[in-house]
């Protein structure tokens, strides 16, 4: 079981075993960290799947904190499709979703949107782990759906992206990833996002096509 898999199943357990009640102040990002030999970001992406789910609150000066609702909401949380979905499923899922939203986002992405995509760019690009670097990807592509301006391709990608946080899509991906395919998929984002503020959907969408899959032939050799 990879560091993420292991923090989320700690995280859940001390909640279902009521070691951690309702109230309760978990530790800190910092010491989350420490214990768990992770980077911030994957930390942070754990902690935002469980605020999805209802079971944590975040306050900003304050900490983390077990909701009212959790003990509630965990008899159903194992019976999430996500922990059922494969790396295979959701490339599959991804390669007939995002294709699919590109029109929408030639014709309705705004300056602010393409400015959002630049920074997840630039942030992958300067990522120093490839957590770092993973969770910039997940939100690039988070990104350039919510730039459809449709609430439901909104929220059926940040499922995908809850998906990518699964323990078997992070082992495969640290199998996978060199930093000269890191690097192609960084030019391969840039060309996409490039494509996407020029309006041009007929390059937009072979760029979308060519990277997903370049991405499933890297991570699954299909």
């Amino acid at each position: 079981m990879d560091s993420t898999a292991l923090l989320r199943e700690t995280i859940v357990e001390n909640l279902k075993t009521g070691t951690w009640r309702a109230g309760h102040r978990i530790p800190t990002e910092r010491a989350l960290c420490e214990q768990f030999g992770m980077g911030r970001s994957a930390v942070r992406r754990v902690l935002a799947q469980l605020k999805d789910a209802g079971l944590i609150s975040q306050t900003v000066g304050s900490g983390t904190y077990v909701t009212e609702q959790a003990p509630g909401l965990l008899p159903a949380l194992g019976n999430t499709p996500l922990a059922s979905t494969s790396p295979a499923e959701l490339m599959e899922a991804r390669m007939a979703l995002e294709p699919a939203i590109v029109e929408m986002v030639v014709r309705n992405a705004t300056s602010a949107d393409f400015a959002r995509m630049d920074q997840c760019c630039e942030q992958a690009e300067r990522a120093s782990s490839l957590d770092e670097f993973e969770h910039w990807d997940g939100l690039l592509h988070e990104v350039i759906a919510e730039a459809a301006h449709n609430s439901f391709i909104s929220n059926v990608f940040r499922l995908m992206n809850q998906a990518r946080a699964q323990g078997e899509w992070g082992m495969l991906k640290r199998k996978s990833v060199t930093p000269e395919r890191r690097a192609a998929y960084q030019q391969e984002h840039r060309a996409l996002v490039a494509a996407l503020r020029e309006r041009d959907l007929g390059t937009a969408l072979a760029h979308t096509r060519e990277h997903l899959l370049h991405v499933r032939r890297n991570l699954l050799g299909l």
